[in-house]
């Protein structure tokens, strides 16, 4: 599908976005991890996380969808999956991959799990390096770095500590999920914090698990985890599209209600305010140990800054966008030490930094990120590839509110991956 995006003056409304993505795959798989039923509101129901509810259908988990948004899933324990009749298909989710892994190496039966070819070109060695010292076995192309992935898994967890040499909360949840199996503490150590959903997730469950700083330790095996309910906040990833369309349209203001504001994934607001955006966060307030608030968020005059370091793990998936910003930016916004980038769904650098020259942008390709000098004008009068990435689509889209002309952008729906109902959501502020 391609669509056109045509300038605008100004935007003003007051929206919700979806439910978290991360929340989203994690609420499936724990709940089927726990005793009892669990109940999900606000479930993203998205390409993504209905790979995750498949696969755990396959493996005997009885899951209903009351309604598009709410969820009921009766978990019995974590001894109870059935080896699938088929190969399961994580589709183009990277989480879904790595989590079910996770889940799979405690299982005493074979399986494989593969994707589409986006995810099959992404690397599984570092998780499947930490799950095989504890126990688990695996297979795959290229020396077991990429899907398919057969599995042999272990009731035989054993405990371990491991250092992770990228700080990725994919990873980590991978080990921790099969750390719930292990008899003894399995300590998780990051070179920095990465987004914490799995380890607020399992202690509101039950679970016994402590964090301090970027160390992780969890206790097991985890037979104490029952089900509850779970409301899932609106995605902040999602905001941040409708966050920079209100900072860098003129005469722009909006509200964006219920969003998850978990410290570690806030880098976005933490980086645009260091911009100078005028945001501000409004209505706190804790549900099932993840922060939510309000944001009203209005226009903007930006000034560059430098993102790296640490800051990267706790916005990672908003740097697309964040580079549409920088374009209005006064002075050169560098990003740098987000190599990771280009293992996503895309190569996420070079997608970035091919359109917005497309579009009329002077931006410096870096290997580990890129350089903007700002108050740059989008030219637009052209037809950007979104490489079936979908936070490519969705920043492109929002840089064509500003552009001199419109801006087609092929393949757009992909951003059914996370956000469905993206351009809906956008022809209601206008």
């Amino acid at each position: 599908m391609e669509i056109e995006i045509t300038p605008l003056k100004s935007i003003d409304g007051e929206i919700t976005v979806p439910g978290d993505k991360s929340i989203s795959h994690r609420a499936l798989i724990f709940g089927s991890l726990a005793n009892g039923q669990t109940k999900v509101y606000n479930f993203l129901t998205s390409e993504d996380t209905l790979a995750t509810l498949n696969i755990l259908k396959s493996l005997g988990v009885d899951i209903r969808q009351t309604d598009s948004n709410e969820l009921i899933i009766n978990g019995e324990g974590l001894h109870s999956f059935c080896e699938p009749l088929d190969v399961l298909n994580a589709k183009n989710s990277g989480t879904t991959i790595r989590l079910i892994m996770g889940v799979l190496a405690a299982q005493d039966f074979y399986t494989v799990i593969t994707g589409d070819d986006s995810l099959r070109k992404r690397p599984m060695k570092r998780v499947i390096e930490p799950l095989s010292k504890m126990g688990g076995r695996f297979y795959g192309r290229k020396s077991g770095n990429y899907a398919p992935i057969t599995i042999l898994g272990s009731k035989n967890i054993s405990s371990i500590t491991y250092h992770s040499p990228v700080a990725s909360a994919q990873v980590k949840s991978a080990i921790l999920i099969n750390a719930l199996y292990a008899n003894g503490v399995t300590t998780v150590i990051e070179p920095y914090k990465s987004r914490d959903h799995t380890e607020r997730m399992l202690r509101y469950l039950g679970a016994n698990i402590l964090e301090k700083e970027n160390i992780v330790n969890l206790e097991g095996p985890a037979y104490n985890l029952y089900g509850k309910e779970l409301f899932v906040p609106g995605d902040i990833s999602s905001a941040s599209f409708f966050l920079v369309a209100s900072l860098i349209t003129k005469n722009s203001s909006i509200l964006i209600k219920n969003v998850g504001i978990n410290p570690t994934r806030i880098g976005i607001l933490k980086v645009l305010k260091m911009m100078g955006a005028n945001i501000e966060i409004m209505n706190e307030r804790i549900l099932n140990n993840e922060p939510v608030a309000d944001l009203l968020v209005k226009s903007s005059k930006l000034t560059a800054v430098e993102i790296k370091g640490e800051m990267i793990p706790t916005l990672i998936d908003e740097i697309p966008i964040l580079a549409v910003a920088a374009t209005q930016a006064e002075g050169k916004t560098v990003v740098k030490d987000a190599k990771e980038l280009r293992v996503k769904e895309t190569d996420r650098i070079k997608a970035i930094t091919d359109e917005l020259r497309r579009i009329g942008i002077n931006i410096i390709e870096k290997e580990d990120g890129f350089e903007i000098n700002g108050k740059q004008k989008i030219k637009g009068n052209c037809i950007c590839e979104s490489y079936n990435d979908h936070r490519v689509a969705m920043s492109l889209a929002i840089a064509g509110l500003i552009a001199e002309n419109p801006i087609k952008i092929k393949n757009f729906e992909c951003v059914n991956i996370s956000y469905p109902n993206f351009l809906e959501t956008l022809n209601s502020l206008i």
